[in-house]
């Protein structure tokens, strides 16, 4: 069944335009990522499909009476309400019920309440609360009577996701739901959404998940869209066969064009003497030939500063704020080349402990002795700030106009600007007219291009498209400097790192050999092994309450206690029968609301009996 259908739209901006004729569908159940690089256009088109921007060309279709939630990068909250009012302030039929009849029983009106148990019932809705809990919960939004206007910008984010996700749509839009989650989130959503019977459509830089979740992927692509009907490997895969192919297609239309021109060339100047017809040949070959293919490989063969022996010691730290202990008695000796990745809940340290490093941030104990020939390299969260008439070519310059490489050899500023997917034609452009993530990558380009030895980035990957990342990730893995990460994307963690410090929060910090995801397993095994151990000693625990040692010693069952047991069959028996009957009784249509009232408050009481009754028989059964 068709839930969307996008025919033939065109966006532009100015002269610019951001994609031009495409058209695509989305069926039920299906789970749509869009990929593009960063300034293609993916948040325009999400805004365009909501009807929140305008289309200059082309028709957008949604099914008759489909329920879509879309969530933007900018939350769109009233800074008025409680998390908890924001959640439920969907103009959505179950959670109306639900808030009526928190309202009703707060104030203690009895006619307001039945009427809203009424409709909870109606709607199946009982679940809605219960499910509210979970998610607000997961996301760490315990405190659910704060104000909006009071939450940081992570928590915001939170909310606008937990209001989404509450709302079960038909239709869900999602604009990077992953951002500002810690990784517990992230693998908690990635579950979520998997199973979920919403059909999506999202925009996503996290690869793992777009592995996982997603079985069709939408590239856009110089200004036209591509469908893989795949997830990401598939995406992959397709990719580069597409590029191999555009490859041929577009070397052979130089061989053709250089036949043609030398043709061309010979020709009278009357353009009444030529064919017209290989005339506009020419032209069209001229343009195929022209393309040009965009890769997102980096081989930059930098001469850096040698690192010496002695590089980063850390001796005995210890840090706190008040009673909030970041770090305790912690000691590491960096080597050449170490690679750390730092994981760990928010508010655990991870960016306090960089700063200690960097002599940011002073440290309450111990000391750090940073070797002779270290040069870092440090790249933050915070955004790139330049005046406003800086071009992109002079941010890059003002660092330096060449980078040395191997033999002699120099990258200049422009030629490093376009390995890292700014072509030509943008580095005259103002910064204040670059996306948020070109921005970011512009300011991750001001770190490299001065050649540091010892890298240490905190959320590289956030608003960067997978296609800067595999650029990133492919300068990282020629680095030959020490490098400490810290990042919640796993994908990128997993290629880039070679243990782990994990902070674990109070203080504590656990070195852990090996990638994101091997540390993973290791703590679901120990979870696991916990939750087995935790059932054993519940089961042990109830044995020894059920079966005290004089009633161990007994081999049988006293007269009294054989009576009992006998009796309690038929007891049994006739309260499974009154369930039955009650049941029945609420599920009638034609019941009244006093009999239903009655009904459900008498059920619980006989749930409560048959339960202790049950529990009794059993304890006896052992003995018969």
């Amino acid at each position: 069944m068709n839930f969307l259908s996008v025919e033939n739209i065109t966006k532009s901006f100015g002269d610019r335009v951001i994609f031009q004729d495409i058209t695509f569908g989305i069926d039920q159940g299906q789970k749509v990522a869009i990929v593009a690089k960063n300034g293609a256009g993916k948040t325009t088109l999400l805004r365009c499909l909501t009807g929140l921007d305008t289309l200059d060309e082309g028709r957008v279709v949604f099914r008759n009476d489909l329920r879509m939630v879309f969530m933007e990068q900018s939350e769109d909250l009233n800074p008025e309400h409680t998390i908890l009012e924001e959640v439920f302030s969907h103009d959505l039929p179950e959670l109306r019920a639900i808030k009526a009849y928190n309202k009703a029983t707060s104030v203690n009106d009895e006619e307001a309440v039945q009427k809203a148990f009424e409709q909870i019932s109606e709607l199946n809705a009982w679940d809605v609360e219960v499910r509210v809990s979970q998610i607000l919960s997961v996301l760490k939004l315990d405190h659910t009577d704060m104000q909006i206007q009071n939450l940081s910008g992570g928590q915001k984010k939170r909310v606008a996701l937990a209001k989404v996700l509450i709302a079960e749509p038909d239709f869900l839009i999602l604009d990077e739901p992953t951002n500002h989650l810690d990784l517990d989130m992230i693998e908690w959503l990635e579950d979520y959404l998997s199973k979920s019977k919403s059909t999506i459509l999202m925009v996503t830089h996290d690869r793992y998940f777009l592995e996982v979740v997603c079985d069709t992927i939408l590239e856009l692509d110089n200004k036209t869209l591509y469908r893989y009907k795949g997830n990401f490997s598939y995406f992959l895969e397709k990719k580069a066969e597409r590029e191999e192919q555009f490859e041929s297609t577009v070397e052979k239309a130089k061989n053709q064009f250089r036949k043609e021109l030398e043709w061309m060339r010979r020709q009278p100047k009357a353009r009444g003497t030529k064919q017209k017809a290989r005339i506009e040949a020419f032209h069209d070959t001229k343009k195929v030939a022209h393309q040009r293919l965009d890769k997102d490989e980096l081989d930059i063969p930098v001469k850096m500063e040698r690192l010496g022996t002695k590089i980063l010691e850390l001796h005995r730290l210890g840090k706190a704020f008040g009673e909030k202990k970041i770090l305790n008695d912690f000691t590491y000796i960096f080597k050449r080349q170490e690679r750390v990745g730092i994981v760990g809940n928010n508010g655990t340290g991870k960016s306090t402990f960089l700063n200690m490093i960097l002599e940011k941030e002073p440290v309450d104990k111990g000391k750090i002795v940073v070797g002779e020939t270290v040069v870092f390299g440090y790249y933050n969260q915070e955004q790139l700030v330049v005046e406003d008439d800086k071009k992109v070519i002079d941010v890059i310059r003002d660092v330096a106009e060449f980078i040395p490489l191997e033999k002699g050899r120099q990258l200049s500023a422009a030629h490093f600007l376009e390995k890292f997917l700014f072509p030509r034609d943008m580095h005259y452009n103002f910064v204040h007219k670059l996306s948020g993530g070109e921005k970011r990558r512009l300011k991750l380009m001001t770190v490299l291009m001065k050649n540091p030895n010892f890298l240490i980035l905190d959320e590289p990957t956030n608003d960067l498209d997978i296609f800067v990342m595999a650029v990133l990730e492919e300068y990282l893995r020629s680095f030959e400097g020490c490098l400490i990460v810290v990042s919640h994307d796993r994908y990128f963690m997993d290629k880039m790192v070679d243990h782990l410090f994990v902070f674990e929060g109070k203080g504590e910090v656990k070195d852990i050999i090996g990638n994101y995801s091997e540390y993973r397993k290791q703590q679901k095994q120990v979870a696991s092994a916990e939750r087995q151990e935790e059932k054993k000693l519940a089961e042990e625990t109830v044995v020894e309450a059920v079966e005290p040692a004089e009633l161990k010693e007994k081999k049988k069952l006293s007269y009294k206690e054989q009576k009992e047991y006998e009796s309690l069959e038929g007891e049994i028996e006739q309260l499974e029968a009154k369930k039955e009957e009650l049941t029945v009784i609420l599920s009638a249509a034609d019941s009244s609301n006093e009999a239903i009232m009655k009904a459900g408050e008498e059920l619980a009481k006989v749930v409560a009996e048959l339960d202790d009754k049950t529990n009794r028989w059993l304890e006896l059964s052992e003995f018969v």
